[in-house]
């Protein structure tokens, strides 16, 4: 516990660097006192736990598969994190401890009766009824096992206990990429107390009852997508054409590009259905152009219109004249905050190939890599100085530039792009004209199917 109370400030400030946005909807939801089970969907592997912990006034205790348990240092660390250890038997059957089938069963009792016990003093307690972790936007077959605990634990109290499950809908935005966007999406509580009777007469048929209303509600705040083609598709059309297709987006939320993602997977499900040719149309000119891009090197928004000569010329000068002025800060930032920025994607490239552990990797690494780089550079000043204001004005200039020094190199690419631009339609101006009068096609298919779509809605 000690090492949980220690460790959450500072994952909750390891998160709000991560990630560019992390956005609670109905963060009174989240904030539910216990006895508390939130069941998640799982995309991410310990990201997920993280980034709702985190962000919970109350401490949560987390039912973590045993295998994260086998090596002494990483048992440590899970145990000290609030975590109890539960048995899958493809688990067990295989390694170093081979457990029978009732060793296994005898061994997961326990793990149920300290959740019992934990709901009992009031806790919290977080499930991943999916079972297991895969960087995909889907919600894979939910397992009893979450439903049980609850009932179970209500049942031992006579229903009087007044456990409430939370289904809570997990959006990554791009989960392996540093400074994306998540957004928690908690449901509308449930009740376990509600299911008493049909517990009483089936506990089996209430387990699986109660495991399809924790899933329907969680369905209802996920993106989800029915295979890798249709995600690859609603993916492409968001990052290329999402600023025209949701026009009055909300730049301070991230719910906006949650209903742009549930929206163009309905469209795709109306248009697979009722105009095949017309969704067929709209993904091959799309590949194409995105192929076209790559090729040239050139991003769509480096396409994008121009506002009048004037006024470009201004922005130009402006832009330039900051890139010039920032140049020594973005310097000072990249010699102090390389080395600790790089380290954790080279130890994530070479420490797994699983996409669900880069993230993870990434953030713990980071952790680690800057708080020493940090503190290693900070007593270096102190001691060539021997002053504590200097240190100190160091010490925060440190995060402050690094920021910065992203910024800047973000801004330098996006003018890069518009110069490559530039050059392309002055040096092979048929070639520029074939990109722009792909995309104008794109966009007039994405403007008729969106009316044509709405349209067929209001009929239904």
């Amino acid at each position: 516990m000690l090492f949980y109370t220690v460790m959450k400030p500072v994952v909750q400030v390891a998160l709000r660097v991560f990630f560019r946005k992390l956005e609670i909807r109905r963060h009174n939801r989240l904030q539910t006192k216990g006895p508390l089970l939130i069941a998640s969907n799982h995309p991410n592997t310990l990201m997920d736990p993280l980034v709702v912990a985190a962000n919970r006034r109350e401490p949560v205790f987390f039912l973590a598969k045993s295998t994260f348990f086998k090596n002494p240092i990483l048992r440590a660390v899970m145990e000290s994190g609030n975590c109890i250890p539960v048995y899958r038997r493809q688990d067990t059957e295989s390694g170093a401890e081979k457990l029978t089938p009732e060793e296994v069963t005898a061994r997961n009792e326990a793990a149920f009766s300290r959740s019992y016990d934990h709901f009992d003093r009031g806790g919290t307690l977080m499930i991943f009824p999916e079972g297991t972790s895969v960087s995909e936007r889907r919600l894979r077959p939910l397992k009893t096992g979450a439903a049980r605990i609850a009932l179970g634990a209500e049942a031992r109290r006579d229903f009087q206990l007044g456990l409430q499950i939370l289904p809570v809908g997990i959006n990554y935005f791009d989960p392996t990429h540093f400074r994306s966007d998540v957004l928690v999406n908690p449901a509308r509580l449930i009740r376990v107390a509600d299911y008493a009777a049909a517990y009483r007469q089936d506990p089996e048929a209430a387990a699986d009852a109660l495991t399809e209303e924790i899933r329907q509600r969680m369905e209802k705040h996920l993106v989800i997508t029915r295979d890798a083609s249709e995600d690859e598709l609603v993916l492409n059309i968001e990052r290329t054409f999402g600023d025209h297709l949701n026009p009055d987006d909300d730049p301070d939320t991230l719910y906006d590009n949650f209903q742009l993602s549930r929206t163009l997977l309905q469209a795709v499900a109306y248009f697979e259905q009722h105009d095949p040719e017309r969704l067929h149309e709209v993904r091959d000119r799309l590949t194409a152009y995105l192929a076209d891009l790559r090729r040239l090197r050139l991003t769509d928004e480096a396409l994008e219109p121009q506002k009048p000569r004037s006024s470009r010329l201004s922005r130009a000068v402006k832009t330039t004249a900051k890139l010039i002025l920032g140049l020594p800060v973005y310097l000072y930032g990249v010699v102090n905050n390389y080395v600790p920025y790089i380290l954790p994607s080279v130890v994530a490239k070479r420490a797994t190939k699983d996409v669900e552990f880069v993230a993870p990797l990434l953030l713990s690494v980071g952790i680690i890599t800057f708080s020493v780089s940090y503190a290693a550079q900070t007593a270096l000043v102190h001691h060539y100085t021997n002053d504590w204001r200097w240190t100190a004005l160091y010490f925060l200039s440190l995060p402050l530039t690094g920021f910065y020094a992203l910024s800047y190199w973000n801004n330098l690419e996006a003018r890069r792009y518009r110069l490559r631009a530039s050059k392309l339609f002055r040096q092979q101006p048929a070639e520029g004209e074939s990109l722009l009068r792909q995309r104008a096609e794109i966009l007039r298919l994405l403007n008729e199917a969106s009316q044509e779509y709405l349209a067929g809605r209001q009929v239904r």
